[in-house]
């Protein structure tokens, strides 16, 4: 009996979290904000499942950590937008890290153009004794190095954002460390410009920016400033692979994979220039220890991020279809990407759920029978539905993801499930227009 109520209650808290993040279609097809307007469609966070009160602790705890912007949006529309001080919608504010990941979908651009190759030196662009390293070992390093951070040069100089020759030294062979070094990466500016002829600006202009509406620009620093919805048009843009509205801005399916995962052996954490969860390990900056787990614990497995020094944050979620933006001064102490602020940030996110009653659910599907369940196989649904004209159903796990069901055999009074594929745990089944709970064992 014990065994019994510590299952239903496990289920219950899971289930919880299932519906707070599944809207009323479970469409999985994503707005667009226009590119010519201000105007961007909204949703309510109870049509999500959110309880107020929780959305107003988490909108206070953002608040109290120096944020000045603070933007949820699910399936492209703006779930939540808040503002804090005498900060506003129009008001400017950094990105800094958080800029190299629009870099990399430049390079996502520019390597579909054909003006550059990733395997390309470096030198092919900068020319000769862009850097202080024997000449050999300067010739290997690649573009590729540059987007995951693994030239090999010299991360402890003095001014790491020094990319002067004299500042750029030799310190092991391209790709046998990863090591956050700025100067490198400051340096994809200058081959962005050698390669398209065209300022890094106006690049950004034609490319990004213009397609998808942003009002935003690089300063001479070579740091990029906006608007804070318009790092959520990027965010949105990133969600959509390189997409906007249906046109395929960025048309390079292979990069924009690669991007999102691992780039090397040391930081199973980083791809090109964008963050990875999820992942065994971990590296941050300033350091070569190499940490177990995921990036941030709190937050789905398969979230990527453009991450800032003093919490820019820019977090991008497939499997829940939603991206999160987060601007402002540092939550705690100065920290050049991660800090600890990601992980209760995403605590509070996937605890947004109200209460919902369960035998909510149980009446639903009091007409299914389904067994056996739990099973590892596969499940068998009757009642007495026509089940050949029924569509194909939908399982959802505890974090929002959706698996189309493997249809064994259908006849008039029955349907057959494979759940082979299916990891262990909890799952919904949307069949019929009604839920049941369903447990992989």
């Amino acid at each position: 009996m014990k065994n019994k109520l510590a299952i239903i209650k496990q289920f219950y808290f899971i289930l919880l979290f299932i519906l707070s993040f599944l809207n009323s279609g479970n469409s999985q097809s994503l707005y667009f904000p226009p590119t010519n307007s201000t105007n961007w469609d909204t949703m309510q966070p109870s049509s999500l499942g959110w309880c107020s009160q929780k959305v107003d602790s988490l909108n206070q705890y953002v608040g109290q950590t120096g944020a000045k912007a603070f933007i949820i949006l699910k399936n492209g529309k703006i779930v939540i937008e808040n503002y804090y001080g005498t900060f506003t919608k129009d008001s400017i504010w950094y990105w800094a890290s958080a800029g190299k990941s629009l870099v990399s979908m430049l390079f996502g651009k520019a390597e579909q153009e054909g003006i550059i190759n990733l395997n390309d030196s470096v030198s092919r662009y900068l020319g000769n004794g862009w850097t202080s390293c024997p000449a050999n070992k300067e010739r290997l390093i690649t573009l590729l190095n540059q987007l995951s951070m693994t030239t090999g040069l010299n991360d402890g100089v003095v001014d790491p954002d020094c990319y002067v020759d004299t500042c750029l030294q030799y310190l092991a062979d391209t790709g046998t460390r990863w090591a956050y070094h700025n100067a490198p990466y400051l340096l994809t500016h200058n081959v962005l410009e050698q390669a398209s002829g065209v300022t890094l600006q106006q690049y950004t202009n034609l490319k990004i920016k213009n397609p998808i509406g942003m009002q935003s620009g690089w300063w001479y620093s070579g740091t990029f400033f906006s608007k804070a919805r318009d790092m959520a048009r990027f965010g949105l843009f990133a969600l959509a692979n390189g997409g906007w509205n249906g046109t395929v801005i960025i048309n390079n399916p292979s990069y924009i994979n690669n991007m999102k995962n691992t780039s090397n052996p040391h930081n199973l954490s980083y791809g090109y220039l964008w963050w990875l969860n999820g992942k065994s390990s971990f590296m941050v900056p300033q350091t070569q220890l190499v940490f177990p787990g995921n990036l941030i614990p709190n937050a789905p497995a398969d979230m990527y991020a453009a991450l800032g020094k003093n919490d820019q944050k820019i977090y991008v979620v497939p499997s829940l279809n939603m991206v999160v933006i987060r601007m402002g001064n540092p939550a705690s102490t100065s920290a050049l990407a991660l800090s600890s602020f990601d992980n209760v940030l995403w605590q509070k996110i996937m605890n947004l759920g109200c209460t919902v009653s369960l035998n909510h659910i149980e009446n639903n599907s009091t007409q299914l029978h389904c067994f056996p369940n739990p099973s590892h196989d596969k499940i068998t649904i009757t009642n007495s539905i026509n089940w050949s004209k029924v569509e194909d159903p939908i399982f959802i796990n505890e974090i929002g993801q959706e698996f189309k069901a493997e249809v064994l055999k259908r006849t008039d009074k029955e349907i057959e499930l494979s759940i082979k594929n299916l990891s262990k745990g909890f799952y919904i089944l949307h069949i019929a227009n009604k839920r049941l709970k369903v447990v992989v064992d």
